[in-house]
């Protein structure tokens, strides 16, 4: 038994906890969801997760195979997964068994190895046999290390080389309230009635084909209309380019807008140099920031080479720079990262010298599914982390949209929506160390999306509320640290940030303390306030059990 193992042992962690959190890294590095998991094994996606947080154990090992190869686990992966699963049916109370077991193929009574009598073993019995055979392996291994040279090392080749402490430690920063970004869809000039940081415009009848529809006559009624309403609300805006107009590429792909919108460039230039210098012109000191193209990597709103879209961007740049210094040129953002060819076309923007030109990069973080923890946002993040260091870039990063499927996918409840949407904040600033600085939610003002925080003229749903109280915390906040798991010393399925907090006379420490999924108990590090999302709070004192679940906490020491 290896000593990481042993450790577990010794700290009371269970073999189904273990099965679960294996279950769920495998399922993690796949990259795929629960709901699609779901319907490759005939279950339900919940039943999915349960599974794969550990809180039931599937009831037949074919259950656990089909999860684990359907995202590719190896063989070594596979032989560990059936030692777990039986170590963790035999010590199991009766009442953790799984659901009923999908339609594999496998009868869900399928028998266990029977014990030499011919008969099965009772669950004590196995339970017994289980502990005893721990307890000869914890004996064994204990003489064998106080035999052994202090020197030996208790690691193994091949084995992953285990790291505890923090995702990162920074010197303490204050949560910029441009983090908070949504991207406004809506003509109107009309902003959020709930607190945000920032607004992006897009679908909200600012595309350059609704501006210029013949070359040379813009129209800017709408623009102003929404420039307005942001700086009278106070929010910096992101102006997007995109939609190239039918007189600039006659022939040009169609892109999916009604107005007859081109996914091409302009056949000449020059068309595109005047119309972002009359851009820049105009709305020199009251546009912070302007993205190049929406999507420079989606066949479905750009269709050019990226050696031209890499000239665009040069040329814009250097367009808005003159007419306005003091603005922040965005990148085309680049989408589809989940995809080779996504990542493909954002690897060879960059060594083209793309992002030269540009003072941040603009790329589109979301899950695969509305469905998935937004903490699978971090992998896609590190992807795109691994692609600009390849070519060496390091730009500042701001996340600016979504998937182009996003309105074609199930709504999520209300409790599920409050939570993703504070965590995909969460997920935004657990990024600090990857350059990170801003997160623009898709959207605002519309409803076909799964996740709606206000529709145009309605109320702010509890979601939208979440999230206002999230920057209320985090205002006064400077933060200093992220981790996860075991690493730091809490459950697989706790996330923690930590923060300090400026006061009258003196600083103090806090935490934001979620699961990705399931619930766990931790315990206080001292004396402080547990603030949840509904607005209750509750006095901790060190050692006091805390549950925390799907629905961040913010605890306020001292």
């Amino acid at each position: 038994m290896p000593s990481w193992e042993l450790e577990k042992l010794m700290a009371g962690v269970s073999h189904q906890d273990e099965l679960g959190q294996l279950l769920r890294e495998i399922k993690e590095r796949s990259g795929r969801s629960y709901e699609w998991i779901g319907k490759r094994i005939n279950a339900s996606k919940s039943t999915v997760h349960r599974y794969c947080s550990g809180q039931s154990i599937p009831p037949n090992f074919a259950t656990v195979e089909l999860i684990a190869t359907a995202c590719r686990a190896d063989r070594d992966e596979l032989v560990r997964l059936h030692r777990l699963w039986i170590e963790a049916i035999a010590t199991a109370a009766p009442e953790k068994a799984g659901d009923s077991p999908p339609d594999t193929g496998s009868a869900p009574d399928t028998p266990r190895e029977p014990a030499h009598s011919g008969s099965t073993p009772s669950r004590g019995s196995r339970h017994a046999v289980v502990l005893m055979s721990v307890g000869l392996l914890i004996s064994c291994l204990l003489v064998l290390t106080a035999s052994s040279s202090p020197l030996t090392s208790t690691a193994s080749r091949g084995q992953v080389q285990r790291i505890t402490g923090p995702s990162w430690v920074l010197p303490p920063a204050p949560v910029p309230r441009t983090l908070f970004g949504v991207t406004v869809n809506s003509a109107t000039g009309a902003m959020p009635s709930f607190k945000v940081g920032a607004v992006r415009l897009w679908d909200s009848a600012t595309r350059w084909s609704q501006i210029e529809r013949r070359r040379g006559e813009l129209d800017w009624s709408t623009l102003d209309r929404q420039v307005a309403g942001a700086r009278r609300a106070g929010l910096p805006v992101l102006f997007v380019f995109g939609g190239t107009p039918a007189w600039a590429s006659p022939n040009g792909s169609r892109a999916p807008y009604p107005e007859g919108a081109r996914a091409a460039p302009p056949d000449d230039l020059a068309d595109w140099d005047a119309f972002v210098s009359a851009t820049g012109d105009r709305y020199a000191g009251r546009i912070e920031a302007y993205e190049l193209w929406a999507l420079g990597n989606d066949h479905r709103f750009y269709t050019g080479d990226v050696e031209t879209l890499v000239e665009m961007t040069r040329r814009a740049s250097r367009i808005i720079k003159a007419a306005d210094p003091q603005a922040t040129v965005v990148c085309p953002g680049m989408g589809r990262l989940w995809t080779h060819a996504g990542r493909d076309a954002m690897r060879r923007f960059a060594e083209l010298g793309g992002y030269a030109h540009c003072d941040v990069a603009g790329i589109k973080l979301y899950q695969r599914t509305a469905s998935d923890p937004p903490e699978t946002m971090l992998e896609l993040a590190t992807t795109v982390n691994r692609v600009l260091h390849g070519a060496g870039v390091h730009p500042p990063v701001w996340s600016t949209g979504t998937s182009y499927t996003i309105t074609l996918q199930d709504p999520l409840d209300a409790v599920t929506a409050r939570d993703y949407a504070v965590r995909y904040f969460l997920a935004g600033l657990y990024l600090r160390d990857l350059n990170l600085e801003r997160m623009y939610f898709y959207n605002w003002g519309g409803a076909k999306i799964p996740l709606v925080l206000q529709v145009e003229g309605g109320a702010p749903t509890a979601a939208a509320l979440a999230v206002e109280r999230l920057q209320h915390w985090l205002a006064p906040a400077r933060s200093r640290s992220c981790g996860q798991g075991g690493a730091i010393g809490l459950p697989h399925n706790v996330w923690r940030c930590e923060f300090t907090i400026s006061g009258d006379r003196e600083s103090h420490l806090a935490a934001i303390i979620w699961t990705s999924t399931g619930t766990a108990r931790i315990t206080s590090r001292g004396e402080g306030e547990a603030h949840r999302l509904d607005g209750t709070s509750r006095r901790v004192r060190p050692g006091d059990a805390i549950a925390v679940g799907e629905d961040p906490l913010f605890v306020e020491y001292g």
